[in-house]
């Protein structure tokens, strides 16, 4: 399974370290928001390195459908009524100004970076999109009510935000890695202290950045309690309709739509990693349905990690951690967020006060509803019998037929046929 992104663009490789150095800033993680943080303190003159387990963007970042926006599903009036119309306003701010750092980026990068509206729609509640529209109103932001989306089934409205964007996500990784201080093949066995262990060296830093998808140390920050991780499916179709903008169904397990070029990217299918889901069978079959002339050109499937409240984890790792910053839970919004997750954490590991920091917290609190969904998922994969169970903490893993994956229920750790590690928190291949 290869997305389009990675057939259509390639990102030149580093050499691996061998040896042993010291920096002032490491990060570990060469997804976009890695990228990112090394690019920003490239452009601050602030000593760092970049190691990457495998290849730079090999990993979540490869399979994004790579809209940029502040538009993130009906997330406002829940933003709004958990924490007050300022912290609402603070994310859709930090969403905006990570949406402008894009676009002036990409200014001098070719990456096929467009304009486009973004839209939120309802099949069938209009109540809901005119409480978000209310929330967006209150807190200034700039959205309004589309009474017909353009798609190709009935549907209750939409709220628009207009001058959104989309790219291809891997020409511009491309173009921003170009010069940075990367390490590729050098995983991170251990961290003592400040420390990085690797197979062939060590990284001695004085500040960590850890933008590992999912957070590698257990015993801080609680992240196997306070995450869990989703998969969700795509397809890209030809001779299909240019819908003109980009869209996502404001219930959980809608569909997500937009072009590139000649193509009509499909997303949906959605479930949590280890249970059951339409995957692309419900991609494909609504495909039939409203694209009958259609054709499948590609096909891909992507993982994300989902927050207790909706909002990402970017911060100190933990209370308890003074030098050692996370980035996670980007809750499918991976590309602002990471931006935002960059901009945020350059000026933490340089000292400089962020308007952001607080909100995006990872110590804030986690007794939200989530929280005991995630117990009782870890407790049922911690007694389910199984003969192959997750390195990571032990929980039963499942078989994937549809992506002939073993997955965990757990914190979504995935594992070949074979059982070669695919996706973390776990940090190595299966035991026989």
């Amino acid at each position: 399974m290869t997305s389009f992104w990675e057939q259509t663009a390639e990102i030149s490789g580093f050499e691996s370290l061998n040896g042993s150095i010291k920096t002032d800033v490491l990060i570990i993680g060469g997804g976009m928001a890695g990228i990112l943080c090394a690019y920003m303190l490239h452009q601050a003159g602030v000593p760092y390195v970049l190691a990457e387990a495998q290849t730079v963007c090999s990993g979540i970042t490869k399979n994004t459908t790579a809209k940029i926006t502040s538009q993130h599903g009906l997330i406002y009036d829940k933003l709004v009524n958990k924490f007050g119309a300022e912290r609402a306003k603070q994310y859709y701010n930090a969403n905006e100004e990570a949406l402008k750092m894009y676009r002036r980026l990409c200014t001098d990068i070719d990456c096929d970076f467009e304009t486009k509206d973004a839209y939120v729609y309802s099949l069938d509640d209009r109540k809901k999109l005119e409480k978000e529209l209310r929330a967006l109103e209150r807190i200034g932001a700039k959205a309004e009510f589309c009474a017909n989306p353009g798609l190709p089934f009935n549907t209750a409205g939409a709220v628009k935000f207009p001058n959104q964007a989309q790219f291809h996500p891997l020409k511009f990784a491309a173009a921003v890695c170009r010069g940075l201080n990367i390490y590729e093949h050098t995983a991170i066995r251990e961290l003592k202290g400040l420390t990085a262990v690797t197979d062939n060296g060590t990284i001695t830093a004085q500040k960590i950045i850890a933008a590992t998808h999912f957070p590698f140390l257990n015993k801080h920050g609680s992240y196997y309690l306070k995450l869990y991780q989703h998969r969700s499916y795509v397809i890209a179709l030809e001779n299909a309709p240019d819908i003109g903008g980009m869209y996502v169904d404001e219930a959980p397990k809608g569909m997500s739509f937009r072009n590139y070029k000649n193509l009509l990217f499909i997303g949906g299918g959605d479930h949590r990693t280890g249970k059951k889901g339409g995957a692309w069978q419900e991609l494909r079959e609504f495909s039939k349905k409203y694209y009958p002339n259609a054709v499948e050109k590609y096909s891909w499937a992507t993982q994300d990690c989902m927050t207790l409240d909706g909002l990402p984890y970017i911060g100190r790792y933990s209370a308890s951690t003074e030098n050692l910053y996370v980035a996670s839970g980007f809750n499918k919004w991976g590309m602002t967020s990471s931006m935002a997750a960059a901009r945020l954490l350059c000026d933490m590991v340089q000292g400089r006060k962020n308007d952001y920091q607080e909100l995006f917290s990872p110590s804030r609190n986690i007794l939200r509803p989530q929280l005991a969904v995630n117990a009782f998922e870890a407790a049922v994969g911690l007694l389910t019998p199984s003969t192959k169970r997750c390195p990571h903490l032990g929980c039963a893993l499942k078989w994937n037929k549809y992506e002939h994956t073993w997955d965990c229920s757990c914190h979504g750790s995935r594992f070949t046929q074979e059982g070669r590690l695919i996706d973390n928190p776990a940090a190595g291949d299966l035991k026989e």
